[in-house]
């Protein structure tokens, strides 16, 4: 392979070897590609392969039958994806939607918001991407960024942040009064994972595309985050628009845990109940089952 310049000037790197816990970089030059870093995860190793393949493969065409029941009965999904960065969300959203129609199931992932965008309601612009009746909407990241990115970074006053806890618990129970069925997916990774997944997409120059400069400059906010969630969680688990945390340390058992999160929560006709079963209590839950992790 030719050389290639490292994204950000290496920038992931030196964060490793400068500011990173002596206890983070040991655990990172230790670890195997195959190791799990995070030693509250209920699992020692990784879901075996052809285990996690044929149980992905069930449940992907149990997906099938739900996007059937969806178009039949005109009913209208919005599933919201939010998390740590490099937690997989990605990834996630990809084995979910891999066999549907895009036609029925459409992912959404906003970038910058433009200046028309910037003046208008803050929830505009995701309103215009809600689904018709018989589709789905994905947001890969969502209207929540102004409960995470925006402040930590500095995108957004305290008053905005304010408003919008304010109308975002009635927000969303006026789309599931007016019969939208709201998945709300939040997938987390402990720091030291974050920071080796970083590191792969570094080396790697086809993952550099999936490092943005909002990630280097939140390498050193892990704990402004940590706050930033807590309070999106106390102020947006409603009983209305609840939030479903997911440990996302073994991506098999993660990507299965969403697949199966939104079988159990869409009320489709044929279900099979031997496949479509609860997501794993051990790596999933609302916010607090998964103590101060998410």
């Amino acid at each position: 392979m030719s050389e290639f310049a490292k994204p950000f000037d290496g920038e992931i790197s030196r964060f490793l070897k400068n500011d990173a816990p002596k206890t983070m970089r040991e655990a990172i030059k230790a670890a195997k590609k195959d190791d799990l870093l995070d030693p509250t995860y209920p699992y020692d190793k990784r879901m075996d392969k052809d285990d996690y393949e044929t149980a992905l493969e069930e449940s992907q065409i149990e997906l099938v039958r739900m996007q059937r029941w969806i178009t039949e009965t005109d009913s209208r999904v919005v599933i919201l994806f939010e998390g740590r960065d490099a937690a997989g969300k990605g990834g996630a959203i990809k084995r979910l939607t891999l066999n549907l129609n895009p036609r029925v199931a459409n992912v959404v992932a906003l970038g910058k918001p433009s200046d028309r965008e910037r003046g208008q309601w803050y929830f505009q612009r995701y309103i215009a991407h809600l689904p018709t009746s018989g589709a789905m909407t994905i947001f890969d990241r969502s209207w929540y960024n102004r409960a995470g990115v925006e402040p930590v970074m500095g995108f957004a006053s305290e008053d905005q942040v304010d408003l919008f806890f304010k109308q975002v618990p009635e927000f969303e129970r006026m789309l599931v009064d007016d019969g939208v069925h709201l998945i709300k997916i939040w997938l987390t990774v402990s720091q030291t994972e974050q920071l080796r997944r970083f590191l792969d997409r570094e080396a790697d120059p086809l993952k550099h595309w999936k490092i943005s400069p909002i990630d280097v400059a939140a390498l050193g906010k892990w704990d402004d985050y940590t706050k930033a969630r807590r309070r999106m969680f106390e102020r947006t688990h409603t009983d209305a628009a609840p939030w479903t945390v997911i440990r996302a340390e073994d991506k098999r058992r993660a990507r299965l845990a969403v697949i199966r999160t939104v079988l159990d929560r869409i009320p489709y006709a044929g279900k099979d109940e031997d496949i479509a079963i609860a997501p794993d209590p051990q790596i999933c839950g609302a916010p607090g089952d998964q103590g101060e992790l998410g």
